[in-house]
């Protein structure tokens, strides 16, 4: 049965080719459908090993089947149909293609069980999630896409280096755990840590993420970094750096959420510092930690997906989207702010909450590792996220100051896409047995105790305090227009000075050795052919006088000849006859 089933990524792959020749409403069931029929797939799937094929005396797994890629799977399918509805009334053939491509090819790198499939579908996410970067067709998208392909590329080249090198050293392409011991091992994981955003290659994130457009970004939040997530749980669990990397990104983005005055740039950063409790639950390595950062991936897609929702719909309806031009929305976009604070709840960890059930496993996590430090800075992040992402995205898009601006909700598709995410953040909070179900270990944790609630509940109170204060007393940083410089401005430089460097100066190193290279090739070509045309000239001369030709006869025709042979004017005959002679020596020599 198994074995007549398209693979998840093919079904969205193939199926994108058909997107441009559709109209109309069967457009848009024949896009729903796709997702929904991987959906289906997954379900069939029993754990094992499907769609082998045998490459170059190497076998290709393109359905390698466990808990751990399945749970991914779910969240994926169910992604890319919340993100798929949202953008149903667009008609743009470029973001739809893109789109499914783009979650086809992530579907790829969930399921695929050797280095090359992965390679492959890698790239293909890079390349196809660019074009949803640039279907914004501005000239801010057009130089974000840029960065960010050379930036993805990159990325690409450590992790293609480490698989030549671990394949080498394996003898396999074959992967699951890897570890940190081997040179290999190393430029894989500088790879995936690119494409996870991990600090302090992150830049590129903040920097692409807020130029898509309405409906793209919400692609884009969902599926690189949690493919880079999910490859870092299954390649290097338990590897000591990337608590700390973790502790880092929880930390040093809620600064510039707080700065930032763009509201999808203050959700990219919201991002970073997801991703960073992430990375923490898989440098620590026990299955309650794993357990904590798939359950916190699976709620993350759906609580991120569904603020970048209630942005882009913002963005949509009125044009704007930065803190000083936006506020009062609550008026006419009644729905579109209700479902904004879901999200904000969510990411903020309420209790009833879906983020409340996630989030707590990583850090309890670190509490019975007994990691007081990476404890203490989760703790801070968790309140830091209230002040940024579930405080200031509601209040300064839908409350705050009145901008004056009179809209209307956005259109259907969009309000249900939001609805449906909203229902299932609030559903795995009051009810996230199925979810633990479908983790990869065993889960032995019960989050709805009375300290853990109270706990929480006090922190989060004591966020809003500090919020509230810190704008009463005119301390809170002010939303103004403005440029907040990130680590990407030393590559910038960087890049900008290490193109002199090479325009300059290898470039003249190149020329000057050009040069010389091209000189010694003309003179061996004519040293080469002043000796064969001494050679026919001897041969020649031979002839004319074996033939009887005497004094200035001879001298005129031997001059004659040597012109010839050097400018290349002889007869047809002459030259074939020489040639005839030269074939005739080499095959009595051989």
């Amino acid at each position: 049965m198994t074995a007549n089933l398209l693979p998840p990524a093919a079904i969205f792959i193939l199926g994108s080719i058909l997107v441009p020749f559709l109209r109309g409403r069967g457009k848009s069931v024949y896009m729903l459908l796709l997702p929904a029929a991987a959906f289906g797939v997954l379900l069939m799937l029993p754990e094992g090993t499907f769609w082998t094929r045998e490459f170059w005396g190497q076998t290709l797994v393109l359905g390698r089947v466990d808990k751990l890629s399945l749970v991914f799977g779910y969240i994926f399918t169910i992604m890319a149909f919340l993100g798929i509805l949202f953008a149903l009334q667009v008609d743009d053939d470029l973001q739809h293609v893109a789109g499914l491509v783009y979650a086809g090819s992530t579907l790829g790198v969930v399921f695929a069980g050797d280095f090359l499939s992965l390679y492959i579908f890698w790239e293909f996410m890079a390349v196809s999630s660019t074009f949803l970067i640039l279907a914004s067709r501005t000239r801010q998208a057009r130089e974000a896409g840029l960065r960010y392909i050379l930036v993805h590329l990159i990325g690409g080249l450590f992790l293609l280096a480490g698989i030549v090198l671990q394949v080498k050293s394996s003898g396999s392409l074959q992967f699951d755990y890897i570890g940190l011991d081997k040179a290999g091992s190393y430029f894989i994981f500088i790879g995936i840590a690119l494409n996870a955003a991990a600090i302090p290659l992150h830049a590129w994130l903040p920097d692409a993420y807020p130029q898509g457009t309405p409906t793209s970004t919400v692609f884009l939040s969902a599926f690189t970094t949690k493919s880079a997530v999910y490859l870092m749980a299954r390649t290097f669990p338990g590897a000591a750096p990337l608590i700390w990397i973790g502790a880092i990104m929880v930390f040093v983005p809620i600064f510039y959420a707080v700065l930032e005055n763009d509201i999808r740039r203050v959700l990219a950063y919201s991002l970073l510092n997801q991703v960073g409790f992430m990375l923490c639950g898989i440098g620590i390595g026990t299955a309650l930690a794993l357990n904590g950062t798939v359950s916190h991936a699976f709620c993350h897609i759906l609580y991120k997906a569904l603020l970048f929702m209630a942005a882009g719909s913002v963005l949509q309806m009125t044009g704007k989207i930065k803190c000083t031009e936006i506020g009062g929305l609550y008026k006419t976009m009644p729905l579109t702010c209700l479902f904004c604070m879901v999200g904000a709840a969510s990411i903020s960890a309420f209790p009833l909450f879906s983020g409340f059930v996630s989030k707590s496993m990583v850090v309890s996590a670190s509490a019975h590792e007994k990691m007081a430090v990476v404890w203490l800075i989760l703790q801070f992040a968790s309140a830091g996220v209230f002040h940024h992402a579930g405080i200031k995205v509601p209040f300064f898009t839908f409350f705050g100051h009145d901008s004056g601006i009179r809209t209307k909700e956005p259109p259907w598709n969009m309000l249900l896409a939001m609805g449906l995410a909203a229902f299932l953040c609030v559903f795995i909070g009051i009810y996230p047995d199925p979810l633990y179900r479908i983790l990869p270990f065993p889960v032995d944790y019960v989050p709805y105790t009375g300290a853990h609630v109270v706990g929480q509940l006090q922190l989060l109170m004591f966020g809003a305090l500090a919020f509230a204060l810190l704008i009463l007393s005119g301390y809170y940083p002010p939303e103004i227009r403005s440029l907040n410089l990130d680590v990407d401005w030393f590559y910038r430089k960087f890049g900008r000075g290490a193109y002199l460097v090479l325009d300059r100066g290898l470039n003249r190193i190149n020329t000057i050795c050009e040069t010389t290279i091209r000189a010694f090739a003309r003179g061996v070509a004519r040293a080469s052919r002043d000796a064969v045309a001494g050679l026919l000239l001897f041969v020649s001369v031979n002839f004319w006088i074996a033939a009887g030709y005497r004094g200035k006869r001879l001298d005129m025709k031997k001059s004659r000849l040597y012109h010839d042979v050097r400018e290349g004017t002889l007869p047809i005959g002459f030259g074939a006859g020489v040639a005839t002679l030269f074939i005739f020596l080499v095959y009595v020599l051989t």
